[in-house]
């Protein structure tokens, strides 16, 4: 009876640590996938105000690639 007593606490402690830890996964997924979206709409802004890609590169740390195919987006919607 005590050998089942041990386990299940050994066994909530290790579900609330997997818990802790999933939350804290999926906040840091969250920051990351906000803090992309931000650069991204800051480079679609430089580049409907005519900003060269290769300034926006520079300024954003976007890549080349990355930069023209928002470019090509926004083009696209013209």
């Amino acid at each position: 009876m005590r050998e089942s007593v041990i386990y299940q606490e050994i066994e909530a402690e290790a579900q609330a640590k997997g818990k802790a830890i999933g939350i804290a996964e999926g906040k840091a997924e969250g920051k990351a996938e906000g803090k992309a979206e931000g650069i991204r709409l800051v480079a679609v802004n430089l580049l409907k105000s005519q900003m060269s890609l290769a300034q926006v590169v520079r300024v954003t740390g976007l890549s080349l690639e990355e930069a023209e195919l928002l470019q090509q987006e926004i083009e696209g919607e013209l």
